[in-house]
């Protein structure tokens, strides 16, 4: 398991927040995540052997949310 944190472009209102969280739970691959509003991070916990940081960046992006970079 690998554990990362994804820094976004801010997020502007909870339903921002909460697309994003239903993505990752709907990610095979996605251990947890947990999608910090205030801050506008994403800490989750992968599984590389099913899903890569890359993948879930992309994800997110798809979404329309930058990702900025990984902390």
């Amino acid at each position: 398991m690998k554990h990362i944190t994804l820094q976004l472009e801010t997020l502007t209102c909870p339903s921002c927040m909460a697309k994003i969280d239903g993505m990752m739970k709907k990610t095979e691959g996605v251990v947890k995540a947990e999608v910090l509003f205030n801050s506008s991070r994403v800490k989750a916990e992968i599984d590389e052997s099913i899903v890569s940081t890359a993948q879930v960046k992309q994800r997110i992006e798809a979404l329309g949310y930058k990702v900025l970079g990984e902390k």
